[in-house]
């Protein structure tokens, strides 16, 4: 029988990370969608091609490496750029993560990406943990982490999935507004619940 899938997700700025990197310590198998990602961008020559033809040869560095900065300020900075992104992205990164678990021998594995909810990957995910903040906590974490403007950190969390939708499509939410103990402490406690299997339901594909 294949693990059961967990997603973590949240929008930028969130902390969702420090929740995925928390189980990964913990000895959870936790797949990164974005290193997957990364990965798939600089090896896919037909995925790399595509990525120019619809945000511009500009997005390349001089020796033909992805400029991932550059490809996301332009990708996030409109809803319509960043569906350009996943639909020219995700097939591929999808294929690796189910991969890696039909690969795993634990009871759960978690994947850790920002585009779950509403795409492809979400009806193979047997459940959902939304790490949220608010906008003005999720401002200030990305210009620190990105070293970007207000403006431009804003305009990303504008492209992304509502905070609403997330909700809605989730099974556990984890606040990160306070310390990081109190976020730790409340992963130990949606993970006490997924230990239980009686909350699983096979999923129709």
């Amino acid at each position: 029988m294949s693990a059961k899938m967990i997603a973590i997700t949240g929008r930028s700025g969130s902390g969702k990370s420090k929740v995925a990197a928390y189980y990964r310590s913990l000895g959870y198998p936790v797949c990164d969608a974005d290193l997957v990602a990364r990965e798939i961008v600089q090896t896919d020559p037909d995925c790399l091609a595509k990525l120019c033809e619809r945000f511009g040869t500009d997005i390349l560095h001089q020796d033909g490496s992805l400029n991932r900065r550059l490809l996301a300020n332009k990708a996030f900075a409109t809803p319509e750029g960043t569906k350009a992104l996943t639909d020219i992205t995700h097939p591929a990164i999808i294929r690796s993560i189910l991969q890696q678990r039909a690969a795993s021998t634990n009871a759960l594995f978690f994947v850790d990406g920002a585009v779950i909810v509403g795409h492809t990957l979400q009806h193979f995910c047997d459940k959902i943990i939304l790490v949220s903040t608010s906008d003005a906590l999720a401002v200030q974490r990305i210009c620190s982490r990105d070293a970007i403007s207000p403006e431009m950190a804003q305009r990303r969390l504008d492209a992304q999935t509502p905070l609403s939708v997330l909700r809605e499509a989730a099974d556990y939410e984890i606040e990160n507004t306070t310390t990081e103990h109190n976020l730790l402490q409340q992963a130990d406690t949606v993970l006490q619940m997924l230990t239980d299997k009686e909350i699983y339901e096979e999923k129709t594909l």
